[in-house]
Order: structure tokens, then sequence, then C-alpha cells
């Protein structure tokens, strides 16, 4: 193996490692927001400088790469698929890190409220039950989780062929992102004590969304490395299109 191979592994091994950490602080985010765990949650905030640093550092070392070794075609691609890749990854951090805080807030809420606070009490004090099923907020998580494992995968095997599969999640996300605001907004006119709620559980959905485009960006990043075609711009309504 030449040596601007091995540096392109090291490269990417680092994207991989950033990639399961941050999988990780989605996965607890969902954890921690369904069974209303404030310890939980305040372990994703902290871990969040672990994703930052690790985002710093691949941006830096993809950048002397370069310097060093003026890669072109495939591999000057792939280097700067990783750099936007690690940039999406800890947006998805911040986003998984927002969710935390709103766990965070409602916990000690709750607290103010002369309530306990502890890892069996469920959101749901805040959140009724039947409103969190209604808005499929699992579903999203689960949705959201499953894109961003399989973009994992489709980088890690350089295999292209599930992209339009991962890309049309994300409007289900947008789907279920629109159907939010008529319900959290009948709810709330039902129930005007909420507002203050429902406006702050719009507002997380919303991040949930956002995370969706987020994984679409990444595959984007991963299409455009290993097939040298642009997606962007061009994956309407389930359809996928592609240019060179």
């Amino acid at each position: 193996m030449k040596h601007t191979e091995k540096e392109l592994q090291v490269l990417k091994e680092e994207v991989s490692q950033m990639w399961k950490l941050v999988l990780s602080q989605l996965e607890k985010a969902k954890q921690s927001f369904l069974s209303g765990d404030v310890e939980m949650a305040r372990e994703i905030a902290s871990r969040e400088k672990r994703v930052d640093a690790f985002e710093l550092k691949i941006d830096s070392d993809c950048e002397n790469y370069i310097a060093l070794y003026s890669p072109v075609a495939v591999d000057l691609r792939l280097v700067l698929s990783l750099i936007k890749i690690s940039i999406t990854l800890e947006r998805i951090g911040d986003f998984a890190e927002g969710i935390a805080r709103y766990v965070i807030d409602n916990g000690e809420l709750r607290m103010d409220n002369g309530e306990v606070s502890n890892n069996s009490l469920s959101q749901f004090s805040t959140l009724n039950a039947q409103l969190v099923e209604d808005l499929q907020l699992e579903r999203m998580f689960d949705t959201l989780i499953g894109m961003l494992s399989d973009s994992f995968v489709a980088l890690e095997s350089e295999n292209t062929r599930i992209s339009g599969k991962i890309l049309s999640k994300d409007d289900e996300i947008d789907e279920l992102y629109r159907n939010s605001l008529d319900i959290l907004t009948n709810y709330m006119q039902q129930n005007p004590a909420f507002i203050r709620s429902g406006l702050k559980t719009f507002l997380l959905i919303r991040k949930l969304e956002r995370i969706g485009d987020h994984c679409s960006n990444i595959v984007e990043e991963i299409v455009f490395y290993v097939d040298a075609k642009v997606l962007k711009h061009h994956f309407k309504s389930g359809e996928l299109r592609v240019e060179s």
C-alpha cells in the first residue's frame, strides 16, 4: 500500500469514528427523549465537545493531506467529501445536543414545580402520550437513525446503490414535519396552557427535520466520491436523477 493510500485510510477511519459517535448521540437522544432520562441527556450534552474536536481534527488533517500530496481524481473527491461529511456530522451532533437540552429543560421544570425527577419519570408529563403518538416522533427518530446507519454502510462499502432508498426516507421525515404543524396547532387551540410547550415541541421537530436534510447531504457526498456524480438539487418526489 502506498504511503498516500495509508494516509487516506487514516482519514476515513477518523470519519468512521466520528460517525459512530454521532450515531450514538442520536440514539441516546431518542432514548432520553422517550423516557425523560435527564442524566442521559446531560451525558449527550457533555459528549458534544468530542464531536466538535473530531470535526476540527478531520478538517485540519484533510487540509494537510491536500497540501502535502496534491491529490487528483478519486482521491481528491474522497478528501473533499470527508471534509463536508465531517462538517455535516458535527451539525447533526448539534441537533442531538439540542434534543438533549429539551429533555434537560423539561426535567428542571418538573423539579421547579416540586415534582420528583428521575430516570423513570416520563417526559410526557409535559407532552401528552397520545400527542406524541399522533406526531409519530418515535418513527421520526427511528427513520433518522436508519438513514445515518445506512449512509455509514454506503461509505464503508463504497456502494451507492442504496442512495435512492436513503434519500427517499427524507421525504417521509418532511411529511411528518409538515403534518406536525397542523397536529400541534389543533392541540394548542384545545389546550391553551400547552402553547409554550407546544412551540418548544415544534422547534424540536424542526431539529429532527433538519437532521434528515443533513443525512441526505451526506449521501450526496458519498455519491460524488464514489460515482463522480452530483445529486444536489436533483432529487425530487422520489425520483433519483444524477449528472456528471
